[in-house]
């Protein structure tokens, strides 16, 4: 077995599966995905169907899950952005338990994987974009150029905005990734010098031990960044700037 960090990032094929030339073998990321559905289902049909005035720790972190979220939507899109609150919740949970899951021992993280994050991104920008479509038409591409903005600006205005625009799913995917993908990577050197300093392996064993704890705080605020993100593109094609 390969010593190197990155070694903790191969996909490997589970169930091998091919339709024609197209590879579409069920792989260890696609095993760790279905688990984080099956969790989440489990832990919000579980609580909500022994649901008690007094809640448990499981039902408080569901309660508490969807406070959150109601509350993010509600403060970034306003009322009419209720209806995008299922979406909204259903991304949060999913990366908050991709990150988490990813942190336990001989796991796998689904989102140190930027074909999985731009999946993500590419679907919430593209979803957005239609949101505005639909509502505003033609006008939604009053959104490229800002209003007030002197019109012999256009020319540089608007392929600027454009540009902007494209690069939000590049953005958005990366900026998962890369935390994802780096913390794990700095966990794994930093395990790697425990048998190498003898009997100074205690020292990368408590910077191993403080990077985890960071890595717990990475992982809540990279799922918070996320949903937030997919708030604020969906208030952007409701409301257009």
């Amino acid at each position: 077995m390969s010593a190197s960090p990155l070694a903790q990032f191969l996909i490997t094929r589970l169930i091998p599966l091919h339709i024609g030339r197209y590879d579409i073998s069920f792989t260890n990321a696609s095993l760790l995905m279905t688990i984080i559905v099956a969790l989440i289902t489990l832990l919000l049909v579980a609580t909500t169907r022994r649901a008690a005035l007094v809640p448990g720790r499981l039902q408080s972190v569901a309660e508490l899950s969807y406070e959150f979220v109601a509350g993010m939507v509600r403060d970034t899109i306003g009322s009419e952005g209720e209806q995008y609150f299922p979406l909204v919740f259903s991304i949060f949970m999913f990366v908050l338990f991709a990150n988490l899951l990813g942190l336990v021992p001989y796991s796998y993280t689904v989102t140190s994987q930027v074909v999985v994050t731009f999946a993500l991104a590419i679907f919430v920008v593209g979803l957005a974009t239609l949101v505005g479509l639909l509502r505003h038409r033609f006008h939604f591409f009053s959104f490229f150029f800002p209003p007030g903005a002197p019109i012999l600006l256009a020319p540089i205005l608007i392929p600027v905005e454009i540009i902007s625009y494209l690069s939000r799913p590049v953005s958005l995917s990366l900026r998962l990734f890369a935390n994802m993908m780096a913390g794990h990577t700095m966990m794994a050197v930093f395990a790697g010098f425990v048998v190498a300093l003898g009997f100074f392996g205690f020292l990368p064993i408590v910077a191993n031990a403080a990077m985890y704890a960071l890595e717990l705080v990475i992982a809540v605020l990279q799922a918070y960044v996320f949903a937030i993100l997919t708030c604020l593109y969906l208030y952007d094609a409701i409301h257009l700037h």
